[in-house]
């Protein structure tokens, strides 16, 4: 990335011109997928994507102070690249952090343009939480890697281009030492992609299944057993990337969002209301204040550590106080409604989606005993299978 180097006055004010001028012009295109290509590729051209990523892979080459100007200017808008959030602040960072300059080459300008969509393969149906655990193989076979396992609850994997994933490479050894992390072609034969059909229709999650399925020798993403390592770094930027999104100034989505629906619904008066509307707003707003201190610390270099797990309980925490609030203001129009994208079915919709922020990214448990060992220090549980070879801890 990028080094950081401060902007004087006038340069921080020409940037943020900029940056407030393609936003007006393209920042208003909704939240789908197409809407998202459109923007990404608007901001290559215009010289706004991957700011900090080196021109010579598809960024634009700037500074972390031009981020943050970045940032907080598209913090004013509606999200539209939010279905870029796994692409852009996951597998981006990562392929950067740990790819060869041959495949920076390959992937990142279009990762950046938005040309591709990326996917991350961690989670296995016995692999959860403890993520280490995977049974997912890769074995060398001359030239290649031969693939062979699954994966479950990825996230867009039936429209992505590409995925990183992490596979067991040497059985021999403890878990957490013999997994490597590689890039995969979602196209690749051998790959079925299965929908996780949601309770509104909707299909966000798949499972993911690989036999026999052959990658390239050199599409192996750092270095050989030490996937866990990087694949830790990945869920650090993933943690960032939930807990920090829009972190550019002091966001309250969800405190304007209910109070637009207690005005609408002739309940903003309602002390009851009016108490839960200061809640959320005091709640959000810390929330932006720990963001804003995880990107400074980012800003100064420090990589994604354990600290992006607070931001990431906090907007889980705030999700759940969200969704009875907003049923109460809502009352019955957001349990039936009687035509396509009436508010009630949006209101719904928006309670049903904020489930997965208490699991996307690793579950609030997880969070917690993050937040616990690394960052306050307190004693680790008990570990049963430390330092046994994988290939002799039993199967589930």
């Amino acid at each position: 990335m990028s080094s950081d180097t401060a902007l004087s006055p006038q340069e921080a004010s020409a940037f943020a011109e900029k940056c407030r001028a393609f936003l007006a012009d393209h920042a208003g295109g909704g939240r789908s997928v197409e809407s998202a290509k459109k923007f990404l590729a608007a901001a290559a051209e215009a010289g706004l994507g991957g700011i900090i990523y080196p021109k010579e892979f598809g960024g634009a080459g700037l500074t972390k102070a031009h981020d943050k100007i970045w940032r907080a200017e598209k913090a004013k808008y509606p999200m539209v690249d939010a279905e870029f959030i796994i692409s852009h602040g996951m597998c981006l960072p990562v392929l950067n952090d740990f790819g060869t300059d041959e495949q920076k080459q390959e992937f990142m300008a279009q990762m950046i343009s938005g040309e591709t969509m990326w996917c991350q393969m961690f989670s296995e149906p016995n692999a959860g939480s403890d993520v280490a655990s995977l049974r997912m193989s890769a074995v060398s076979d001359g030239d290649e890697w031969v693939i062979n396992g699954q994966k479950v609850w990825t996230t867009l994997a039936h429209i992505s281009d590409y995925g990183v994933l992490i596979a067991r490479t040497n059985p021999e050894v403890p878990k957490h030492a013999g997994i490597s992390m590689f890039i995969v072609d979602m196209t690749a034969p051998g790959i079925e992609i299965r929908p996780i059909h949601q309770i509104d229709g909707g299909r966000h999650f798949n499972e993911v299944f690989f036999n026999e399925v052959r990658i390239p020798k050199d599409w192996l993403l750092g270095e050989l057993h030490n996937g866990w390592n990087q694949a830790t770094a990945m869920l650090m930027y993933e943690r960032v990337a939930i807990g920090t999104a829009g972190a550019g100034d002091i966001n309250r989505p969800n405190y304007e969002m209910l109070r637009e629906l207690a005005t609408k619904n002739g309940r903003i008066a309602d002390p009851i209301v009016r108490e839960d509307l200061m809640t959320i707003y005091a709640m959000e707003t810390a929330k932006s204040l720990v963001a804003m201190r995880t990107r400074a610390e980012m800003k100064a270099g420090k990589a994604p550590g354990p600290g992006g797990s607070i931001g990431k309980l906090s907007g889980s925490i705030i999700s759940r106080k969200v969704r009875s609030i907003a049923q109460n203001i809502g009352g019955l129009d957001g349990i039936a409604w009687q035509f396509e994208g009436e508010p009630g079915q949006k209101l719904a919709r928006h309670v049903l989606n904020s489930f997965q922020d208490g699991i996307a990214g690793g579950t609030d448990e997880i969070q917690r005993n993050i937040i616990g060992d690394r960052v306050l220090g307190l004693p680790r549980d008990i570990s049963v299978d430390k330092g046994v070879p994988f290939n002799e801890i039993s199967a589930p």
